[in-house]
């Protein structure tokens, strides 16, 4: 059955494996934000000793120097070993710690937001090569065609002419014209046969399968905004590479914020409990229990805390510049690939006149040569041209289809959504929920 290229850009979104790799890495960084609503959370631990203790321990009696009954030793000696063991839980809670745990659940968040929006960038990515590569084969796949076309008529040719030049009707210039003209023709056919095994290779590797009978597609710049300064609007707010920028600069603000935490006094509250049974001899059983509160006041820690505020400021300002150099790229990309997509038009018509023209030329110098009107090289002449106006049109019908995928690309609209791509949808989402509130748990949400 035919493919349409729908169906080839939904195996490629379901199937790559750029892509998948990418909503791997969105995966890794959704593990971010627990990691960092960890530090609202208490830590808890579990102690516990066993051993053997051997003690020999010898004193004065009567440390004070008093004088001693008589027959009294001034020593006492405890001497014995027991076997001592104890267990106990403490938890520690952190109360205050210059509002960073808060910023770095903050930047965890935005760097999710940020990762979305790169595997928004991997997409259109994806989806640009497929739809590209699946008019590449089906350029070559044509070209293949119109070369062994091409090799099939100068074959007859040079059988006429060489009869001719048998009946003295041509010379021996004419059948060299020939044979010159077919053994160009059989080097295009098997350059022609390299550059589609190329494309087909390529298609498996993008789209997961061998290309199979693929039907002719349509330009898609219908769902693109009617107008360029619309299309520049749009771009400027929907294009992932802008929006990725963007919360580049809130994780930047952020990471300041962690910075000047530092300089903040942090505020925590642990508690023990812990029981020891056979602590010393003649002693059989202790429980101890605490709960205490620890204010750290950072002074001075030798100014590394300083510089690392103002590495992160520098950081801020190099985000800022950054998303205007990217919005200026964008706005040319967008302008760029609407005036790509207003030539791929124009030069496609041009193409058809041309094969039209070309055709006519061939089939009346074809009549004119056979009333003596015309050379064998005329002919030559207009079959090649006619060759390479076939060729000019398949590419021009292949650049046609190409940019208005461009131009979707450019605004930030080339996704399954829009193209209606028969394939279900990836939602970042699921993941992030199932990870965001977890306490516990070594297993991944699909089992691993």
């Amino acid at each position: 059955m035919a493919e349409p290229i729908e169906a080839a850009l939904g195996r490629a979104y379901r199937d790559n494996p750029q892509l998948n790799a990418q909503r791997a890495q969105l995966r890794v960084t959704d593990e971010n934000v627990p990691q960092a609503l960890s530090g609202y959370r208490p830590k808890v631990g579990l102690t516990a000793t066993v051993g053997e203790q051997h003690t020999n321990l010898t004193e004065l009696t009567s440390p004070s120097g008093a004088p001693l009954p008589a027959g009294t030793s001034p020593y006492t000696i405890l001497k014995g070993t027991t076997t001592p063991y104890s267990y106990g839980i403490s938890v520690q809670q952190n109360l205050f710690n210059g509002f960073q745990t808060a910023n770095k659940t903050r930047t965890a968040e935005s760097q999710v937001l940020a990762g979305r929006e790169g595997l928004r960038v991997m997409e259109q990515t994806v989806l640009l090569n497929a739809a590209t590569i699946y008019m590449d084969v089906l350029r070559d796949t044509a070209n293949v065609e119109i070369q062994k076309s091409n090799v099939s008529m100068l074959r007859q040719v040079l059988g006429e002419t060489k009869k001719r030049f048998s009946v003295q009707d041509v010379t021996a210039t004419d059948v060299a014209q020939s044979e010159a003209q077919l053994a160009a023709a059989e080097s295009a056919l098997l350059n022609a046969e390299y550059n589609l095994a190329t494309s087909k290779a390529q298609y498996e590797s993008i789209i997961g399968v061998a290309p199979v009978d693929l039907r002719p597609a349509t330009p898609v710049e219908r769902y693109a905004p009617p107008t360029l300064p619309t299309a520049i609007e749009v771009g400027s707010r929907l294009n992932p590479n802008i929006t990725s920028a963007m919360y580049g600069i809130d994780v930047a603000y952020l990471q300041v914020k962690i910075a000047q935490g530092a300089l903040y006094p942090s505020l925590s509250v642990q508690g023990t409990v812990q029981q020891i049974s056979e602590p010393a001899i003649g002693e059989t059983f202790q429980f101890n229990a605490s709960v205490l509160g620890q204010l750290n006041v950072p002074l001075y820690q030798g100014g590394g805390e300083y510089s690392l505020i103002r590495q992160s400021k520098e950081t801020l300002g190099q985000q800022r510049l950054s998303l205007d150099l990217v919005r200026n790229q964008t706005r040319a990309l967008v302008v760029q690939s609407w005036s790509q997509t207003i030539a791929a038009k124009g030069e496609l018509q041009k193409a058809q006149v041309q094969v039209s023209a070309a055709e006519a030329a061939v089939n009346g110098v074809s009549k004119e040569l056979r009333v003596g009107e015309r050379t064998t090289f005329d002919l030559l002449q207009a079959q090649q041209i006619l060759v390479n106006a076939r060729v000019a049109l398949i590419t021009a019908q292949h650049d046609r289809v190409v940019a208005s995928y461009n131009l979707l690309a450019s605004v930030g609209e080339l996704s399954p959504t829009t193209l209606h791509l028969p394939t279900q949808l990836y939602d970042p989402m699921v993941h992030y929920q199932q990870v965001r509130d977890a306490w516990s748990g070594m297993r991944t949400p699909d089992g691993q």
